[in-house]
């Protein structure tokens, strides 16, 4: 997938999510300060997106919708999303990825049905995910920051190396 950087983890006792602001469009940059995370729930869940951004809104309010029926239940949730995704003809052909976490879980979820829940609570997603996903991995073993510090950064570093990111950070934290 061509487009941003999404980092989320769990980190202590909190969970933290993070995203560049680029909006690109084939080989243009159409938006410098995108924000592409947003709190959930009554503030109690995280979630992120990379890919198309219509579609990943469409699959928020999905999300929500799962949220309320599930009483704010994470697990359930997800796994309810993306069975849904996975089988409804006009969901399945949504193209994103979504970040989505709280201060116990974190999951990535797909439109293939896959949930996939990291052994670290470390999730990035989109073209500048994995560049993230190793500054972070690395910080967290050779510094004392905290859980936002170590977000920033990692994302700061993705910028550096993905030509789909940029240096425009937000930041949500539980």
């Amino acid at each position: 997938m061509k487009s941003t950087t999404i980092l989320g983890m769990k980190y202590g006792d909190t969970a933290v999510i993070g995203c560049d602001g680029q909006v690109t469009t084939g080989e243009v940059v159409m938006k410098h300060t995108a924000k592409k995370i947003r709190k959930m729930y009554n503030d109690r869940i995280l979630a992120g997106f990379a890919g198309s951004s219509a579609d990943a809104l469409t699959l928020f309010e999905r999300f929500e919708t799962k949220l309320e029926e599930f009483r704010g239940n994470l697990p359930r949730s997800v796994v309810e999303l993306a069975k849904d995704w996975r089988q409804d003809r006009v969901l399945r052909r949504l193209e994103a990825l979504l970040a989505i976490l709280d201060k116990e879980h974190a999951y990535v979820v797909s439109g293939s049905g896959d949930i996939i829940q990291p052994d670290d609570g470390i999730i990035g997603i989109g073209s500048g995910g994995p560049y993230a996903l190793a500054a972070s991995r690395a910080l967290i073993r050779h510094t004392k920051l905290s859980g936002r510090e170590i977000v920033e950064e990692s994302l700061k570093i993705a910028a550096g190396l993905c030509i789909y990111s940029n240096t425009e950070i937000s930041i949500e934290e539980l």
